[in-house]
């Protein structure tokens, strides 16, 4: 398994639709038995530029043990999320 450094920016809206989108995101990596070593709630910050009309988005940081096809599931399944505005996920070097 691989380290990865996984951001993610939630759409602004009410508390407990933000709290499901991050608890469906973790789910997906817990399900493919993959490690979530740690996380970081960055809060809600204003974007450089608005995205689809958002000017606004909540910040998470995942750092995930996990393996190339659960990476692959995450990224395909925060790319269909509407409420994932963007996110980027960086394979971490090993040290």
């Amino acid at each position: 398994m691989k380290t990865y450094e996984i951001m993610f920016i939630v759409k602004t809206q009410e508390e407990s639709l933000v709290k499901k989108s991050i608890a469906n995101m973790k789910s997906i990596l817990e399900n493919a038995s993959a490690k979530i070593v740690e996380v970081k709630d960055m809060g809600q910050r204003k974007l450089a530029y608005p995205i689809n009309n958002e000017t606004n988005g909540y910040y998470y940081v995942l750092k995930v043990e996990a393996k190339a096809e659960t990476i692959k599931e995450f990224d395909r399944r925060a790319a269909i999320d509407e409420t994932i505005i963007r996110h980027l996920i960086i394979r971490l070097d090993e040290e």
